[in-house]
């Protein structure tokens, strides 16, 4: 069985990351009128990713209930073979937000689809849907930024699936407000500012809402989450940005 890990960190302002615990959750996927299982490595699990989708989820008023299997450098195939495929038929997910490294090099991006393709079987097979979570590159290789787009749109495409901009926010955030920035001291994982960031573009897409005008700060809702304190000014920044990101990537 596939270890199930939870995240839990409380945002801070600063924009730096934070150490997380990982804390086993255990094989449950909560009932909830839309159930979503991530599967991901460090840049999902980092300040809690989807934990934050969750919270921000209750904020929008819809019941939404996470888990995730997230290991450090884990690609898709790495899922594969330590049994997600099991955990995806036993957890019966409505969403499975799928997510590797950058995939920018031909070579990655090819197995980014192939795999994408491979787990979606699975996904489909228990009546859910795929989504393919963009990440981005480190600042080191920020020019790769339109090729890992590429790649994770053209996975999406690939299996009928949702693109997720969650890159593309950090890239805007990060050239329109360098104060606020989305990425932590490695200039690669994201900052607590990023992963919220990347959790209201999860939500603005996967539901099809907009986060701006949700409170400075939220709390975790009834199936749980994670703490999320902003200055009114940041969480007005940091909404504007995934709401026009949303918009602008749902544009044929």
């Amino acid at each position: 069985m596939v270890r199930l890990l939870a995240f839990l960190s409380v945002l801070n302002l600063s924009g730096s990351a934070c150490s997380v615990a990982e804390v086993p959750t255990g094989p449950e996927l909560a009932d909830a009128d839309l159930r979503i299982l991530f599967v991901g490595n460090s840049l999902t699990y980092t300040n809690d990713l989807p934990g934050a989708v969750a919270t921000v989820a209750a904020a929008v008023g819809r019941d939404v209930s996470v888990a995730s299997v997230a290991f450090p450098n884990f690609a898709l195939e790495d899922h594969w073979n330590r049994g997600v495929a099991a955990t995806i038929r036993e957890m019966r997910p409505d969403i499975v937000v799928m997510q590797q490294g950058p995939s920018s090099l031909p070579e990655n991006q090819a197995h980014l689809a192939a795999w994408s393709s491979v787990l979606t079987e699975v996904v489909r097979e228990v009546g859910g849907q795929p989504a393919l979570l963009m990440v981005w590159p480190g600042l080191d290789r920020d020019f790769a930024f339109d090729a890992v787009r590429d790649s994770y749109r053209a996975a999406a495409d690939s299996v009928g699936g949702t693109f997720i901009p969650a890159g593309e926010a950090l890239r805007a955030l990060h050239a329109a407000r360098p104060d606020l920035t989305p990425y932590g001291p490695d200039g690669f994982h994201p900052s607590d500012i990023g992963t919220v960031l990347a959790a209201y573009v999860v939500v603005g897409t996967l539901l099809g809402m907009e986060v701006g005008g949700l409170p400075a700060e939220l709390e975790p809702g009834v199936h749980g989450g994670r703490s999320i304190r902003l200055s009114v000014e940041a969480a007005g920044v940091l909404q504007a940005t995934a709401d026009s990101v949303v918009v602008t990537a749902a544009v044929p």
